[in-house]
């Protein structure tokens, strides 16, 4: 049986789901996200990814900058949805939006809760160096992403994998399993389970000031929030041209066993090899500023960077 769904959501993650709402019959009345900001050099006004998407398949989208209103509550009320579906949104919902669909909302979330509330889960299992996470679909009460499970997936982490690729891998994950959870609310057979009480864990919003890489952490540490900020926002440091310093992000590293002191530069023979406070990395990938994304060994041939030098 089909559904009345309301669906809610902003960025790129989101619209593996929507299509799969959409695809496999379900009726979407309409779409909230965000609303359009300045991108680009110009700064012209920007749709967001599921924004665009919903207007590709004729579905009215609606973008307040706000749920708290009694204008906007009543009109999403008056939208008489069985269920609101919640990926990515970035609005919290109030409680009469939270009552309003006859089904409640589900949302979806990209963690093994307890661990990794909040807004930045992906990211935040890599940097820890998590082994695996997973993704879920739970029913949203109004505590920061404590409602009750009600189906899951596990991904293992690999060692190289970058939070990009975990997110690409997450998110179509999430498209299936939330209608496999919409076919079981169809049919009234869409059971819950609580959250356990320990393990609760928060994965805060990516601050600018925790992106700068810290080389007397440890290689593994390095390397974790190497690719745990890759390729957004980016893991960064700091090398001299002359008396300048310019900026180098540091899109992919593997772990290496030399050692030395903390930011020195260990071989430039092959991929550079910085020296960690424990162990060095390996920088595999590498991005200057205003150029693109390129192998160490690239960038190597255009940076007057030898041994010995210190990154900052």
């Amino acid at each position: 049986m089909s559904l009345r769904v309301v669906f809610m959501g902003t960025p790129d993650f989101s619209v593996p789901t929507l299509m799969e709402i959409v695809g496999q019959g379900h009726e979407v009345v309409a779409c909230y996200s965000q609303p359009p900001r300045p991108a680009g050099r110009g700064m012209d006004l920007k749709k967001s990814p599921v924004h665009e998407a919903a207007e590709s398949l004729g579905i009215p989208v609606l973008t307040p900058n706000s749920l708290k209103g009694t204008d906007e509550q009543a009109a999403f009320k008056a939208l008489e949805a069985d269920v609101a579906v919640v990926v990515a949104y970035g609005l919290l919902l109030p409680k009469a939006i939270l009552d309003a669909p006859a089904h409640g909302c589900l949302n979806l979330h990209a963690s093994l809760l307890p661990r990794w509330r909040g807004a930045a889960p992906i990211n935040r299992a890599i940097m820890a160096g998590d082994p695996e996470t997973g993704i879920q679909v739970m029913r949203m009460e109004e505590g920061l992403d404590t409602g009750p499970v009600c189906m899951s997936e596990t991904v293992a982490i690999d060692a190289l994998m970058t939070a990009g690729e975990l997110h690409d891998r997450l998110s179509a994950l999430g498209g299936d399993l939330m209608v496999r959870a919409l076919a079981a609310l169809s049919r009234d057979a869409l059971t819950t389970a609580p959250q356990p009480g320990d393990g609760v864990t928060y994965a805060p919003k990516l601050l600018k000031e925790e992106t700068r890489i810290d080389w007397s952490a440890s290689n593994t540490d390095v390397h974790n929030h190497i690719r745990g900020l890759s390729p957004f926002p980016g893991a960064w440091t700091e090398f001299s041209i002359g008396n300048k310093q310019e900026r180098l992000k540091i899109l992919r590293s593997a772990p290496d066993t030399s050692s030395g002191a903390s930011g020195c530069v260990l071989s430039v023979d092959d991929d550079p090899v910085i020296a960690c406070g424990r162990g060095a990395v390996r920088l595999l990938q590498v991005q200057r500023a205003g150029k693109k994304p390129m192998s160490g060994k690239e960038f190597l041939r255009g940076a007057p960077l030898k041994t010995g030098d210190q990154l900052s």
